[in-house]
């Protein structure tokens, strides 16, 4: 059985809030990225099982989609995914709402890079080229001197 969804009274986003999401993603992407308008259902108090419809902004980068709903003035929730994961799951940041908005991108921005490298197998000591299969680890052990290697101790 759905929940029924609750009437709109939530402002949409306005040019402000969209420019600020906008230059937070230009910024990290180098480049214009392209927002869309949408509406989600969105349960706002975790004991009312009523969903709100909130106003959203969707956008996808990199092979992921983002989400950040208004949840009221002023308040703010996201969430980011993998579209082509059949495994379907949400990511969020930890934090269930935010009261800034540029704290709010930013964090998912973040979280989102994090979980992009370890999807990646990106761990310390890495180099990009180890990462794109290019360098032949055993190669580049023979490069090393014994002296300064520690595991060779």
């Amino acid at each position: 059985m759905m929940s029924p969804v609750a009437e709109n009274k939530i402002p949409d986003f306005d040019d402000g809030e969209r420019w600020t999401v906008e230059s937070a993603l230009r910024e990290r992407y180098g480049h214009r990225v392209e927002t869309h308008l949408a509406d989600t259902e969105v349960q706002l108090v975790a004991s009312d099982k009523s969903l709100t419809a909130c106003p959203t902004l969707y956008w996808e980068e990199r092979g992921a989609g983002f989400v950040i709903a208004k949840a009221g003035e002023g308040r703010f929730r996201t969430m980011f995914f993998y579209p082509d994961d059949p495994v379907e799951e949400q990511f969020g940041t930890g934090k269930a709402e935010y009261d800034d908005l540029l704290e709010c991108v930013a964090a998912v921005l973040r979280v989102q890079a994090d979980h992009e490298k370890e999807r990646k197998g990106v761990h310390s000591g890495k180099s990009g080229r180890e990462l794109r299969g290019t360098i032949d680890r055993d190669e580049f052990d023979a490069d090393v001197d014994p002296e300064d290697d520690p595991d060779a101790r």
